[in-house]
């Protein structure tokens, strides 16, 4: 009898040790909790409800559908059209600071900075000033910063982010005749940044786009210096186009207006048959891919610590 209780109780004993030593392989076996990861995609903004569907939304929707993995969240640059769209619709957008204070506070350890700007000017510096405080803050286990459309030139192994731009342009072109041009009309402005403008249409030239030119609304190229050149290679008809992210207000009306000081209205007063095209860079499917691209190379950047940052 007593070596029937001593082989239960041995038993037993195996029993219980043996379910305890499971305990901490099946604790290692779990996987861990993942992180939370957003993507912040940061635009000037827009009051136009329409053109800011089919383009800020267009390309929000894209990134969405290529990094599943991560939340996409909106923020605006400019604090008055955030406050006409808040006094209009009563819609409150997040300025890009509020909006990663926002991520940090619901828990997000990863954050990729998304900008929709066109060139490395005044709106992208604000963004990157607030991306560098998080950073050197340490308040996100990881961030990182995209670059908007131009930016690296080909040199020393980076992409040329123009011939990019110049390729997805083409998606947009309609066919010319030999005395036929495409005007594009860039924001521009007094930051260095604007330079690339000038750049872009020197790539243009270079890559074969002779009858497609570049002027500025705040900048060089200016609308003086397109229509010189316009005149001296004796074009005769234009279609205008803004090479902006939305048809807003520039494109509706700078651009595309009937008032004197357009330039649809100041090409036709110099003897050009004008066309426009009021239609934003966001809806190019081409430049929602050049985003898509430009998030991809931020995420890379993460992983890749030693890569040179912007």
């Amino acid at each position: 009898m007593k070596n029937i209780y001593s082989i239960i109780t041995t038993l037993c004993m195996l029993a219980v040790f043996g379910c305890v030593s499971l305990v901490p392989s099946l604790a290692a076996a779990a996987p861990a909790q993942a992180g939370k990861k957003a993507i912040l995609v940061v635009s000037f903004g827009t009051t136009y409800p329409e053109t800011l569907k089919t383009t800020i939304e267009a390309v929000e929707t894209k990134i969405k559908a290529e990094f599943p993995d991560y939340e996409v969240r909106r923020a605006f640059t400019s604090r008055i059209i955030i406050k006409r769209i808040a006094e209009r619709d009563g819609v409150k957008i997040d300025t890009e600071k509020e909006a990663l204070d926002r991520l940090k506070a619901e828990g997000f350890n990863e954050v990729i900075v998304q900008p929709l700007h066109i060139a490395a000017g005044e709106e992208f510096d604000l963004v990157k000033g607030v991306v560098r405080h998080h950073e050197a803050a340490k308040t996100f286990d990881k961030i990182a910063l995209g670059r908007p459309i131009m930016y690296f030139m080909g040199q020393e192994e980076k992409p040329d982010d123009y011939l990019a731009a110049a390729k997805a342009l083409e998606n947009q072109f309609p066919k010319q005749k030999k005395d036929e041009a495409i005007v594009l009309m860039g924001h521009g402005g007094s930051h260095p940044g604007n330079s690339a403008y000038a750049a872009m249409q020197l790539k243009l030239q270079d890559e074969g786009y002779k009858n497609v030119y570049l002027f500025t609304v705040e900048g060089y190229p200016s609308f003086d210096n397109m229509l010189a050149k316009l005149k001296a290679n004796k074009v005769k008809k234009v279609t205008l186009m803004p090479f902006m992210l939305v048809a807003g207000d520039h494109a509706t009306n700078d651009m595309a207006g009937d008032e004197e000081d357009s330039a649809k209205s100041q090409l036709i007063a110099a003897g050009f048959k004008v066309d426009t095209y009021v239609h934003g860079l966001g809806e190019n499917a081409g430049f929602q891919d050049i985003y898509v691209q430009h998030v991809k190379d931020a995420i890379d950047e993460l992983n890749n610590p030693e890569a040179k940052k912007h």
